[in-house]
């Protein structure tokens, strides 16, 4: 069992930054591929970004090409998303999700996750 919880959502302006952490439970999760997803009212939960187990490849959805970034420690069991330029379009719940089986750019899709964290709320004013 993988637990994960998110942390460092909030309220902040158009243009500014938030760098949301993901700590997961358990000693494997160097192995696990690790991705962010993210909710708004009324929408269906989308993909955001996603990286490797070793952080050597990540992916990443075209609507925060530029803007974000995924990075992971794991030394210190936590993944990142760094968002830099964030818009009001970008305000929903983030989710953290480990995927221990699956690689590549099958990340990117919901099913392939079997671990979810419970998420963060994140704010855009404008």
């Amino acid at each position: 069992q993988v637990q994960l919880v998110e942390s460092g959502g909030g309220l902040v302006q158009a243009g500014g930054s938030l760098r949301l952490s993901c700590a997961a439970s358990g000693r494997r999760f160097s192995s696990y591929s690790m991705g962010w997803f993210r909710q708004a009212p009324g929408k269906e939960r989308e993909f955001v970004q996603a990286i490797s187990a070793s952080g050597t490849s990540t992916y990443y959805a075209m609507s925060v090409k530029g803007r974000f970034t995924i990075s992971r420690d794991n030394a210190k069991n936590t993944v990142y998303l760094q968002m830099n330029s964030l818009k009001p379009e970008d305000t929903a719940v983030y989710y953290c999700a480990a995927s221990t089986t699956s690689i590549g750019s099958v990340l990117s899709q919901r099913p392939f996750y079997n671990y979810w964290g419970q998420g963060t709320q994140v704010t855009v004013s404008s």
